[in-house]
């Protein structure tokens, strides 16, 4: 009979509590230490990110028996957790459309609305931007522009004490012209429009601004025609080894994954152990090198 091989799949399980270093004891990292030559531990999966000019990678364990996996499943039952990690997850799928999609000199917008267009709701409010959509498709269609591209949010509050209604949208377009779109907003209230401007991580920081909602309800809502970033997944460019020798320091991080992603610059590197399964778990977050 084959065997069966198990992994947790960092999209349904939590790996930021799973995986965490912060107050442990020294006689627990120590045990952490002595599980990373768990010898239930095959090898390591590699998932590999590409969003424009990010990338990222993800090296996770995958064992030959389910008992490393046991405890892990059980942080998956509370209900409140699953919706943190279900937020998290659509955090890391904006951030990815985005980076993959809108480049320097693409344009980033908040619109208000006054008092005499204030929707009622938010289905509403989002009807006025979709109307909006239109005015900007067709303003790219009327003088032969390329298709236009979006991803936006709608944040719509309700001030009980204050008997007010808030509602704004954030929207990142690469329709270029900051005054027409200006014009072509009619609903009042005030109109700001910004080029984007990448740092180190692209417009991560401006997309997780948008994202942000107290309640962590807000959804987003992008165009069809956006490019997906490329995911691969491999399980053989680490052996426990390698993983072992990143982790404790013996192997040079930035070196290792520069040489294996060629043009792109290490700028982020988290490598932590776990309480509840054995191995390591690393996230690495590179940017392809800028021409000088």
């Amino acid at each position: 009979m084959a065997k069966r091989y198990y992994t947790l799949n960092p999209t349904d399980y939590d790996f930021d509590t799973i995986f965490d270093e912060e107050e442990i004891t020294n006689e627990e990292r120590d045990a952490r230490l002595q599980s990373l030559g768990d010898p239930h531990i095959v090898h390591y999966r590699t998932k590999t990110i590409k969003s424009g000019n990010m990338l990222e990678v993800e090296i996770y364990p995958v064992w030959d028996t389910h008992k490393s996996t046991t405890r892990a499943r059980k942080t998956k039952a509370s209900r409140e957790a699953q919706k943190n990690l279900n937020y998290k997850n659509a955090i890391k799928t904006v951030v990815r459309l985005v980076n993959a999609n809108f480049t320097n000199g693409d344009v980033w917008a908040t619109y208000t609305y006054d008092a005499d267009h204030l929707p009622p709701n938010r289905p509403a409010a989002e009807k006025e931007l979709t109307k909006y959509i239109r005015r900007l498709k067709y303003y790219n269609d009327k003088h032969g522009l390329p298709p236009l591209k979006y991803v936006y949010w709608t944040e719509y509050e309700t001030d009980e004490k204050k008997g007010k209604i808030r509602v704004h949208h954030h929207l990142v377009t690469n329709f270029r012209n900051r005054d027409v779109m200006e014009e072509l907003w009619h609903n009042g209230g005030r109109t700001q429009t910004r080029r984007l401007y990448a740092d180190e991580n692209e417009f991560e920081g401006m997309t997780c601004y948008c994202m942000k909602d107290p309640k962590g309800a807000k959804r987003f809502v992008a165009s069809k025609n956006l490019t997906k970033p490329q995911i691969t997944v491999a399980d053989n460019k680490f052996t426990r080894r390698k993983v072992n020798r990143i982790y404790n320091g013996d192997t040079p991080a930035a070196a290792t994954f520069e040489k294996m992603y060629k043009g792109y610059a290490m700028t982020r590197i988290d490598a932590k152990t776990s309480e509840y399964v054995s191995g390591v778990y690393m996230y690495i977050k590179m940017h392809k090198k800028r021409r000088e």
